[in-house]
């Protein structure tokens, strides 16, 4: 990522709060923003790197580097080094592993971290049918 994209994405993210009157809300909605848009610029940047021919994201020595456990996604990796998902498991199994770990994180948290790793090729997923519910299976790639 360039400079000026991030410069941008913080322009806009703090054009986006500043008629926000609590302060404490206002700051918690410029994270988020702000993290949204440069997750969007980290796509958009590793999208183009890949398409010029440059190292995937998925080289071996990325893999064997041990991720950073202050993250929901660098614990989730985690679990992928630890080999929980050879087995293909559901939102609700990796919420429990990680709450056994003592990371306690809701469903709708999960998901969203576990739609970026299966994007960035970290996982990958199947639509799954049980019962008369339809839902996704995530397992190692």
């Amino acid at each position: 990522m360039d400079d000026k994209a991030i410069i941008e994405a913080r322009k806009r993210a703090e054009k986006a709060v500043e008629g926000m009157a609590d302060e404490s809300l206002k700051v918690k909605a410029f994270e988020q923003i702000l993290g949204k848009l440069l997750d969007r610029l980290e796509d958009k940047y590793t999208t183009a790197q890949s398409s010029r021919g440059k190292t995937s994201r998925r080289h071996p020595a990325a893999i064997a580097a041990p991720p950073s456990q202050d993250t929901l996604g660098g614990r989730l990796l985690t679990l992928r080094r630890d080999g929980f998902f050879r087995d293909q498991r559901i939102l609700s199994d990796v919420r429990d592993e990680l709450a056994s770990r003592g990371w306690h994180y809701p469903l709708t948290t999960l998901s969203g971290a576990m739609q970026k790793l299966v994007r960035r090729r970290d996982l990958r997923r199947e639509r799954a049918k049980v019962g008369n519910k339809r839902i996704w299976k995530y397992a190692e790639p």
